[in-house]
């Protein structure tokens, strides 16, 4: 009797493990029994943020002076090396050239001979005038005395000239820097034969106390730029309401110093549709050099606009998506345009999703249109803290 009551059970038992296995497939084929995973959401809403737009930048001195000799002659000293920081007035070069200290010489005594010629001049005219006017001799001697003492004193003139002349020619012998700057490559050496119409400079002062970046602007960023509606009329006055930009180095550093931007060509280069823009930066240190490259960062402030960190989105087709969640937590996948410039991690979106639609944080590959999802609603204050 035992054994038939442990069959019965047995037999039972066995049929509802069956009964459930089916059941329990029943439901997974049905989708009622499919379970609905957690995920991240985030309501979108309207935010202010700063959107850097890079340059890359040349930099040039404000001032690169070439110092040319302007006299013929041999180097005879070079008073600086390569790389040295100058003052205005400082000595450079010296150039050999006797010449000139000759033409010194020769211009002084030219004067003193000049002196005497006037000198004798007036002696012969103070010795006609009593003469004339007693009727010894005749009035046409005394004209004849003035005209020779206005010719000796034209002379005297003329030779003192000769004598500044010759001293401006030789004052080029010697040569003084003009600015404040660092000296470049000096291409010539001690001995070297220069003249005024040498190909290459003696050197070039560089005057780095303020810097200029130069960078490029296509067509349309200076026709968005023209368009902006900031109650200012003239390009001029734009310009002026620009933020200040700064100044990335070649080592990926933020320059200390913010600058402005103060010029725009207004010629579009017609072979690369750009126009060059100077952004002007202090350089109180001369860490700066002319010649070297760096980006220049212009800050654009978004007043509202609906951002979307990078990670929620994916890429298909040359396109971007996001995870909609719609009203009954179900899951559509949106295409969306966003700016070519980020805020940050951030994209600020132009098209294809609206202030208070909830989006997926997460970038899941394995969610479909129309998946069911738990969402768990994100404070925007953990999204954005990091933003600026």
């Amino acid at each position: 009797m035992s054994k038939n009551v442990a069959l019965v059970f047995t037999t039972v038992l066995s049929a509802g493990i069956l009964a459930s296995c089916g059941d329990s497939k029943k439901q997974g084929a049905g989708g009622q029994g499919e379970q609905i995973l957690d995920y991240k959401v985030l309501t979108l809403q309207p935010r202010q943020a700063t959107l850097n737009v890079d340059y890359p930048a040349s930099i040039q001195g404000q001032q690169n002076i070439e110092i040319r000799p302007k006299v013929d002659g041999y180097v005879e000293k070079i008073y600086v090396d390569e790389g040295s920081i100058v003052k205005k007035g400082q000595l450079l070069f010296k150039i050999n050239a006797p010449q000139y200290e000759q033409e010194v010489r020769t211009a002084q005594a030219g004067i003193k001979t000049a002196e005497a010629d006037l000198s004798l001049a007036k002696m012969q005219l103070n010795k006609v005038k009593p003469l004339v006017e007693k009727d010894i001799i005749s009035h046409y001697e005394l004209e004849s005395a003035e005209y020779t003492e206005q010719s000796k004193a034209a002379a005297l003139a003329q030779a003192k000239a000769s004598l500044v002349n010759a001293k401006v020619n030789l004052g080029y012998t010697t040569i003084t820097s003009p600015v404040n700057g660092v000296i470049g490559s000096l291409p010539y050496k001690l001995g070297s034969l220069v003249t005024s119409s040498t190909t290459d400079p003696l050197t070039t002062v560089y005057n780095t106390s303020n810097i200029y970046a130069y960078f490029a602007m296509n067509e349309k960023q200076l026709l968005d730029f023209s368009k902006d509606s900031t109650g200012t009329s003239t390009f001029k006055a734009k310009l002026s309401k620009l933020p200040n930009v700064s100044l990335i180095l070649s080592d990926g550093t933020t320059y200390g110093h913010t600058g402005r931007v103060e010029t725009v060509n207004g010629l579009i280069n017609t072979a690369t549709g750009a126009a060059n823009v100077r952004a002007d930066f202090p350089n109180p240190r001369g860490l700066i050099r002319s010649g070297s490259s760096a980006t220049v960062r212009i800050p654009n402030t978004i007043k509202a606009g609906l951002l979307v960190p990078q990670s929620a989105t994916y890429e298909l087709q040359d396109k971007r998506f996001v995870y909609l969640v719609d009203s009954k937590n179900k899951i559509k996948n949106v295409a969306i345009t966003v700016m070519d410039n980020t805020a940050g991690q951030f994209y600020v979106v132009t098209g294809g999703l609206h202030a208070g639609d909830k989006i997926v944080l997460e970038s899941a590959t394995n969610l479909r249109d129309s998946t069911t999802i738990k969402p768990t609603a994100v404070s925007a204050g953990s999204v954005y803290g990091n933003l600026k």
